[in-house]
C-alpha cells in the first residue's frame, strides 16, 4: 500500500489551533521591525505567518505552531520581537506526530 505525501497545508489542517483573543504570545515592535533589512521571519516561519505589507511586517498569531524559529532568527530577539509559551488551554494541539 502506497501512501501519498501531504502538502503543508494539508498536515496543518489536521491541527487544532485555540486561539487566545485576549493575550497573544508573540508581540513585534513593528518599529523596530521597520529597521530590520534582512527580516529574516518572513522566510523563516514554517507556518508563513509573517509577511511585508506595503512596507510593514505583519504578522498572524493564529497558525503559529510555537516552534520558536521566529525568535531564533530575529536579529533583534527581545526587543522587536516578544515571544512567550500561550496561556494554558491555548495555542496549537497537534494531533498527528
Amino acid at each position: 500500500m502506497k501512501r501519498e505525501r501531504l502538502t503543508i497545508e494539508q498536515l496543518l489542517g489536521v491541527d487544532k489551533f485555540v486561539v487566545d483573543d485576549q493575550e497573544a504570545h508573540i508581540r513585534l515592535n513593528k518599529e523596530h521591525c521597520e529597521s530590520c533589512e534582512t527580516k529574516p521571519c518572513t522566510f523563516a516561519c514554517p507556518a508563513g505567518l509573517f509577511a511585508v505589507k506595503d512596507g510593514a511586517i505583519s504578522f498572524d498569531h493564529a497558525g503559529c505552531l510555537e516552534c520558536g524559529t521566529c525568535r531564533a532568527v530575529c536579529p533583534k530577539a527581545g526587543t522587536a520581537l516578544i515571544w512567550c509559551y500561550p496561556r494554558g488551554g491555548f495555542g496549537i494541539h497537534y494531533r498527528y506526530g
